[in-house]
């Protein structure tokens, strides 16, 4: 963890402004000008030891963190799905405890889901989100549990597997818009989404192959898949908050990876209608093929 001195680790500059605190040490008068040496303190003393720590053990790390959190928000809002599947399924190979990555994730999420479910609020679709809803609501505080007392090998193992299976799926969907699935399909196509949620924060796969089958266009898609995000986003909080996984520190490292966060999310913004969706489908199911096999091999 970030040590809590200013001094040690230079992340916690973000925490104040950094010309606050100055003092005199000497004056050296010259013949034609003086030297004057001065100590800036970023901190005031009352506050240099109380700082939270951060979930990051080197600066490599948090830089890691923010290069894979601009790509995952870019895909994010770019499309409506796939955060959760690359930021997970990379960081989960350099964090050891797949629960600061869980929740991180969850928080960097927010803003982009209110921007986008407000921007596309006309294409959404209420009644088919209302019964995936339900196996959503259920699914989520089951997944949860699982991840607050499951063996964490487990559950990377899972999770490779898990990437591995979504990706050749995703290869071998037929075009959007061909099907639509069943209405007595959409609870359990909810709660496989809630597990997966509450286990990794990638509940996406059920939901983006529903709406991948079933949504004519674009704005469609991504507009209502924002939005059940969102609506699992206000369930995880709370029942993360309740089992302890919440924490000051996983708070404070939200904090400072955010201006990754927005600056993938404008990008992804401006891209928006650039890329083709079949080419960055066939991109992001063999990138997943990969970080599962990693997992498994790792």
């Amino acid at each position: 963890m970030f040590a809590a001195h200013p001094l040690d680790h230079p992340l916690h500059y973000l925490w104040y402004h950094p010309l606050q605190y100055l003092e005199i040490i000497r004056i050296y008068p010259g013949p034609s000008h003086s030297i004057l040496i001065i100590r800036i303190f970023l901190f005031p003393p009352n506050r240099r030891n109380v700082l939270p720590e951060l979930i990051f053990d080197s600066w490599a790390q948090y830089i890691l963190t923010c290069s894979v959190l601009v790509v995952a928000q870019l895909v994010y809002v770019l499309f409506g799905f796939g955060s959760g599947l690359i930021s997970v399924g990379i960081l989960a190979l350099v964090f050891p405890d797949i629960r600061d990555v869980v929740v991180l994730l969850l928080l960097v999420n927010l803003p982009a889901e209110i921007w986008v479910t407000w921007k596309t609020r006309l294409e959404i679709r209420w009644r088919p989100i209302a019964a995936l809803g339900v196996g959503i609501a259920v699914g989520i505080p089951l997944g949860a549990l699982v991840l607050r007392h499951g063996e964490p090998g487990f559950i990377l193992t899972a999770l490779g597997w898990f990437l591995v299976v979504v990706g050749i799926v995703f290869l071998r969907l037929p075009a959007a818009g061909k099907r639509s699935p069943q209405t007595w399909a959409a609870p359990p196509t909810g709660l496989v989404s809630g597990l997966l949620t509450g286990l990794f924060g990638t509940g996406g796969p059920p939901l983006i192959i529903w709406y991948h089958l079933s949504s004519p266009h674009k704005a469609a898609f991504r507009g209502n898949l924002m939005t059940i995000f969102l609506l699992m986003t206000f369930v995880r909080v709370p029942t993360y908050a309740a089992t302890g996984m919440i924490t000051i520190e996983r708070i404070a490292s939200m904090v400072v990876v955010m201006p990754a966060v927005l600056l993938g999310g404008w990008l992804g913004h401006r891209m928006h209608v650039e890329i083709s969706e079949i080419l960055f489908r066939r991109l992001v199911s063999g990138l997943l093929v990969v970080l599962g096999l990693g997992l498994l091999l790792g």
